[in-house]
């Protein structure tokens, strides 16, 4: 009787202790279904890295730990995997989106603790580590999901999300941004295409030199389309001018060799959509320059000279995007003539 008493009571116990330590003990159990699972999907068994990502999410659902957020993040990735796979399959491609929308706020989350920590200590290694994956993953998120609705044909719930992204002031400028010229793209292709053709582009002298002059086109509804195609374009471009955090407005004075590799993925992360920003907002300046060229507008001076000046300073981005890309060429080459010496010495003969 005494025996099973104590037995009970054993069980009992041990169920309180495992109640006590659920949290860390899901957490431990995460740990290792990531670990398995990224082993999967590295060898392209995705199903079995879709089964152990879905464990490691069920964990912890609502990404309150690391673990949980990544696991959350996996698994969509997984699932977009998958549909790159086999286009056909579409309802692959419906679960990613649903993945990537529950990954949403928890890499948004990750990003806004990663970023505290890292202003805090801006040094150390395992801050800049930590905010340059958090930084990659909240833009990679939100730029999948339109990406994925328009494979669905869904291209009016892709600018709603799009839309929300835009607005939303907890995520990083650089998600804000990259959903701002997603929302602009196509209104300065739009505008492009009414310009640019033999009919609207004709070649003059100017200063005894060849000139584009630009003239109404023939069809009265393509001017109509041309001035609302400029309006809607500068509508979203010319918001990622507010957008620009320091990192950008100060990138000039930046000193690309001296920064570590995740300073600098966080540096490039940063600067490429800006530059792409930049680029958009000069390019329909040139749009709206040219319709006031059309129109014999007042404004038309004006308008160019804000289009050159927007050129000018989006030449000052690609340079700087010019330069990380040399700088991180310079490292690959260094590290594998470094390789290479190393190798060479241990065959060398003793």
């Amino acid at each position: 009787m005494r025996s099973s008493r104590f037995a009970a009571l054993v069980l009992v116990a041990g169920a309180v202790l495992l109640t006590a330590n659920c949290g860390f003990y899901n957490q431990i159990m995460a740990r290792k279904n990531l670990v398995d699972g990224s082993i999967a999907y590295k060898d392209r068994k995705f199903a079995e890295a879709e089964a152990l990502f879905r464990l490691a999410a069920s964990r912890d659902p609502e990404g309150h730990t690391l673990e949980g957020r990544t696991a959350q993040l996996f698994l969509a990735r997984t699932l977009h995997s998958r549909f790159i796979g086999d286009r056909q399959r579409k309802e692959l491609a419906e679960q990613a989106v649903a993945e990537y929308k529950k990954a949403v706020p928890q890499v948004s989350a990750e990003y806004n603790d990663a970023k505290t920590a890292f202003d805090a200590n801006p040094s150390g290694i395992a801050e800049q580590k930590r905010y340059s994956a958090a930084l990659q993953n909240v833009n990679s998120t939100v730029s999948a999901i339109p990406s994925l609705l328009d494979s669905l044909e869904k291209p009016d719930e892709a600018i709603a999300f799009q839309t929300e992204i835009a607005k939303n002031s907890s995520l990083p400028e650089t998600a804000r941004a990259r959903a701002l010229v997603a929302l602009g793209l196509k209104y300065n292709t739009c505008a492009n295409d009414i310009t640019d053709t033999e009919k609207t582009k004709k070649t003059v002298k100017k200063d005894g030199k060849d000139a584009f002059q630009f003239v109404k086109p023939e069809n009265p509804e393509d001017l109509v389309k041309l001035k609302e195609c400029v309006a809607k374009g500068q509508e979203y471009f010319n918001q990622t001018e507010a957008l620009e955090p320091a990192t950008v407005r100060n990138a000039p004075s930046a000193d690309i060799k001296s920064m570590s590799d995740d300073q600098l993925k966080v540096f490039e992360e940063t600067i490429a959509p800006f530059d792409s920003a930049r680029s958009y907002r000069a390019s329909i300046a040139v749009q709206a320059s040219r319709l006031a060229e059309m129109e014999g507008s007042a404004d038309y001076e004006r308008l160019k000279a804000e289009a050159d000046q927007k050129r000018s300073l989006s030449d000052v981005l690609k340079k700087i995007s010019k330069a990380i890309g040399d700088e991180k060429d310079a490292r690959i080459l260094a590290e594998q003539e470094a390789a290479n010496a190393n190798k060479a010495n241990a065959n060398a003969p003793q």
